[in-house]
């Protein structure tokens, strides 16, 4: 047997899924969409309550989606049990998108219902900047 197959078991290489594995962010897909009235980030989160999410805006403008998917609680009869596979993604999150200038972050609302959260940034009209002609002097 291989050093390669005593690693990796009997099963094909998968270098995604692996990747998907190792990296949590991977495993916590998030849509944003544009509506005429706010941006909505939309986040795939099964397996957390809402108290174990966290939604953060910071002063530059980030919108920061994080938390922690702990790895299942083992009882004493599990410890004595052998794990064929473990595949579910556990460790701690984290995603972040910078919000454009038309984003009201101070009214920022999140909503967290059968493992995907709602968060709902509403817009504001940002004012064109004026142009003002300058009168030229002189003949």
């Amino acid at each position: 047997m291989s050093l390669i197959s005593q690693m990796l078991g009997d099963e094909t290489f998968d270098p995604f899924l692996s990747m998907v594995n190792k990296c949590p962010v991977l495993s916590t897909p998030t849509d944003w969409k544009e509506t005429k009235d706010a941006h909505v980030f939309i986040s795939d989160i099964p397996g957390l309550k809402k108290e174990e999410v966290k939604v953060e805006v910071d002063e530059g403008r980030v919108l920061q989606i994080s938390g922690e998917r702990n790895s299942t609680n083992v009882d004493e009869d599990d410890k004595n049990n052998k794990w064929h596979r473990i595949e579910r993604c556990r460790g701690k999150f984290q995603r972040r998108f910078k919000l454009p200038e038309n984003a009201k972050v101070d009214q920022v609302k999140a909503h967290m219902e059968n493992g995907v959260l709602v968060v709902t940034v509403p817009k504001q009209e940002v004012k064109k900047p004026e142009t003002k002609v300058i009168q030229i002097e002189g003949n």
